[in-house]
């Protein structure tokens, strides 16, 4: 009987590699300039251009563009165009937001990485969302673009505003707020989103999936 259980436990790890081995891509993903060019030319403003399983983690890859905000006392959401209508999230307060304070979003747990390609403004980080509403679990912007999150003001002595421009690189860890304001004309960026398992793998946007 112990032989037995020892030979089994011997077949066991000797095919665990081989099952690690097996569950790791073997292929690399390629995105051409094209097919960049042709989601930033679809509508609506945070296009997901794939999302890789690479893994022991998901990997997107995603276009955004943003017009302009109208001013220095408006301000946009990093994300999803708005607050969505859900559970409310963040610090709850009862008075009216100061003007000129943008709104941003959150990600509960998704990086993300932003590369300059167009335009510029002005990003504000750090903080906190202040009356703040959840995304749906079942929207899209949930399950292929930022995973949950919370979309509201941001506030806080710990906010920072800084501009940036074309060729600029900025990396925002989860649960850091980030919006908006200042976008003379517009602004486009590569999102680069690593996350576990956050969103879905597999997605490809449909104006380049063949």
């Amino acid at each position: 009987m112990q032989r037995t259980i020892l030979r089994v436990m011997a077949i066991a790890v000797a095919l665990c590699p081989a099952a690690a081995v097996a569950q790791t891509p073997k292929a690399a993903t390629y995105i051409t300039d094209e097919e960049v060019k042709k989601v930033n030319s679809q509508p609506g403003t945070d296009r997901t251009i794939t999302v890789v399983d690479i893994g022991n983690e998901h990997f997107a890859v995603g276009i955004i563009h943003r017009g302009a905000t109208g001013g220095a006392g408006r301000g946009t959401a990093a994300a999803g165009g708005g607050p969505p209508a859900g559970e409310p999230c963040g610090e709850a307060v009862s008075t009216a937001a100061q003007s000129g304070v943008p709104s941003g979003i959150t990600h509960d747990s998704q990086t993300e990485g932003y590369v300059i390609v167009s335009g510029g403004g002005t990003l504000v980080t750090g903080g906190h969302i202040v009356n703040g509403r959840k995304s749906s679990a079942e929207s899209d912007v949930t399950k292929i673009l930022n995973g949950p999150s919370c979309s509201g003001t941001i506030a806080g002595a710990d906010v920072v505003k800084r501009a940036v421009k074309t060729g600029d690189i900025i990396i925002i860890p989860a649960g850091v707020p980030h919006g908006w304001t200042d976008i003379t004309d517009h602004v486009d960026y590569l999102s680069f989103r690593p996350s576990d398992h956050v969103l879905e793998a597999g997605y490809v946007h449909p104006s380049i999936k063949k």
